[in-house]
């Protein structure tokens, strides 16, 4: 508030409120004139609330709040470092003994080493068996794909083979054909030969049949 505890005559105006409160009101008002307007926010629009039913339809959801804006980048988790227990010291400083002069604390700090020790011994046996497991797979990935390659070298000596057998069976028809037109062709000739010495013998015969009769009808 403006107005003090104890106004003043003074401090007054003709209008009854205190001065420094009109001239308060006089520059708030100036300075909101001329300052820059903002432009109202756009407001969003209400978008009903759907509850998932499976989860194909929660994923569909889900894929349609992600096209709304294409241009947003979307935070992909890095993938978490595997947990790896606290090397050994190198050189170990506080060695501790059976001294009927230690402290009741150092049984705590006994304690802790016991742990992360066996926390250690833990992840050894851990990691020895997944390595094992590795090399399993590995060898049975091996395994797999050279009976692959032997079923498939089989397959491709079987295709092989009946590719070879239908060329020769298509070969053996060709030249069978062949032989056949080569057959009907010699055919053909010896036809076509037969007659052209049937027709060579018939005009000869015609030949020697007009001799005979131009003679004969000299003769008379």
């Amino acid at each position: 508030p403006c107005l003090p505890d104890r106004p003043s005559p003074s401090m007054t105006s003709s209008v009854g409120a205190p001065a420094f409160c009109q001239k308060e009101k006089e520059t708030g008002e100036g300075r909101m004139a001329a300052g820059p307007t903002r432009p109202p926010r756009p407001r969003k629009e209400p978008q009903p609330l759907v509850i998932p039913r499976s989860a194909a339809e929660e994923q569909r959801l889900k894929l349609e709040r992600l096209m709304r804006n294409p241009d947003k980048t979307v935070p992909i988790p890095e993938k978490l470092n595997e947990w790896a227990p606290r090397p050994p010291p190198e050189f170990v400083r506080d060695v501790m003994g059976s001294s009927a002069g230690a402290g009741s604390g150092e049984f705590h700090v006994y304690r802790h080493l016991r742990r992360r020790e066996y926390q250690r011994q833990d992840f050894m046996d851990a990691m020895a068996e997944k390595q094992k497991l590795d090399e399993e797979y590995q060898k049975k990935l091996e395994k797999n794909k050279i009976a692959a390659e032997e079923q498939t070298a089989k397959r491709r000596r079987k295709r092989q083979k009946l590719k070879e057998k239908k060329l020769l069976a298509k070969k053996s028809k060709l030249e069978q054909k062949k032989e056949q037109e080569a057959a009907s062709s010699d055919n053909s000739q010896k036809q076509q030969t037969s007659e052209e010495d049937e027709d060579r013998d018939a005009s000869e015969d015609e030949k020697e049949d007009d001799a005979e009769e131009a003679s004969f009808v000299m003769g008379r």
